[in-house]
């Protein structure tokens, strides 16, 4: 990630809307904007291989216990709309995955989910980047992702529609059959 390009962009776009970028109160905004932008997109930097590699944390288990659904819901997250670069809030991700002998650490989960949500992104992409990062860890199939979140680029602007919640799901393996959503989708309540 370029600083200094950031920065440069940043005081070019306070010229552009009228501001002064020399003013007292903004002589250090396009330095803070860039340090910024440098951590809130920090997923960039990685591919979705990266991800699985830097959070691979795993651990073996019995057969028994792998024919169970594990979830970990309603992990906040956030974004940035690749449309607009406008900010998907109030984010839930939800994810359950039924394990083939091994489990991965319940917080590398919300580190995924996390990581792959610091890009521009869209809020489908974000499931399938949070199902190719698990599968590759994991390996199965049998993952199902839900995902809630609003918009700016819809409730700040545009419609303005404030009250307006954007819902995304990906089954894959088991979890496209009924049953198994049935269960994934009762758990989320």
């Amino acid at each position: 990630m370029d600083i200094a390009k950031i920065e440069d962009a940043v005081k070019t776009f306070l010229f552009a809307i009228g501001e002064d970028p020399t003013r007292e109160g903004l002589i250090e905004t396009p330095k803070r904007v860039a340090k910024m932008y440098a951590e809130l997109l920090e997923g960039i930097q990685y591919t979705n291989h990266d991800i699985a590699q830097k959070f691979n944390k795993t651990f073996s288990i019995d057969e028994q216990s792998a024919k169970d659904m594990v979830l970990v819901k309603d992990i906040s997250a956030f974004s940035f709309c690749e449309h607009h670069i406008a900010l998907m809030y109030d984010m839930k991700i939800s994810i359950a995955y039924i394990p083939q002998n091994k489990v991965i650490g319940i917080s590398k989960i919300a580190r995924i989910a996390n990581m792959v949500c610091k890009r521009l992104q869209l809020q489908e992409k974000i499931s399938n980047d949070i199902y190719e990062v698990l599968n590759e860890i994991l390996q199965t199939e049998d993952i199902a992702i839900h995902i809630e979140a609003k918009h700016s680029c819809m409730t700040a602007r545009g419609i303005k529609n404030a009250t307006a919640v954007t819902i995304t799901n990906k089954f894959s393996g088991k979890f496209q059959q009924i049953d198994w959503q049935h269960e994934f989708l009762q758990s989320l309540k």
